[in-house]
């Protein structure tokens, strides 16, 4: 009677054995350092979503509040604003908004652009969602050459977004977006 331990082929059985044993172990080194890579990533994220959310918070809107001798503060923004350095010395209090929205929020507005709609009296992203493309195109084509490349197609619906708060919806969309183009 032949003992099945000494007839076994040892040899073939251990030279298949030795790479399987460093194969796993290998995988399991790279998974491990893949969960720690996304676990690092993810942490990330978390860190940078609470920023932003914080960011638009505190930058979505600015009460601008102008009393009747033409003085004017900031209410989220921190502190007075001269009424010199917003062009409104002779400016009646009524013409002002009490909300300001930061319109650079939207893809493809830019200080001098948020500025410019300003001036034509476009303060909050409800303003801008309601305002034509035309008129829009026309505040920029009045200020000049280097306005009129600007395409302003998708502004009005971006600030539509940010008017109604749908965050998630306006990022997704400007992360599809090139300088406010589609």
């Amino acid at each position: 009677m032949k003992c099945w331990l000494t007839d076994f082929p040892w040899g073939v059985f251990l030279g298949c054995l030795l790479p399987l044993l460093l194969l796993w172990w290998w995988l399991n080194r790279e998974i491990n350092r893949w969960k720690n890579h996304s676990a690092e990533l993810q942490d990330r994220i978390n860190f940078l979503e609470g920023e932003l959310d914080a960011c638009r918070k505190s930058k979505v809107s600015t009460n601008v509040n102008v009393d009747a001798g033409g003085s004017v503060s900031a209410g989220t923004g921190g502190a007075g604003i001269a009424a010199g350095a917003l062009g409104l010395a002779g400016v009646a209090a009524a013409a002002v908004p009490t909300k300001k929205d930061d319109l650079k929020i939207v893809e493809g507005i830019g200080p001098k652009i948020e500025e410019l709609f300003n001036n034509a009296g476009i303060y909050t992203f409800a303003e801008l969602a309601e305002t034509s493309v035309e008129r829009m195109k026309a505040i920029l084509d009045a200020a000049g050459p280097r306005f009129q490349i600007h395409n302003p197609a998708t502004w009005a619906d971006q600030a539509a977004l940010a008017r109604d708060g749908k965050w998630d919806e306006l990022k997704k969309w400007q992360d599809e977006l090139y300088k406010g183009k589609a």
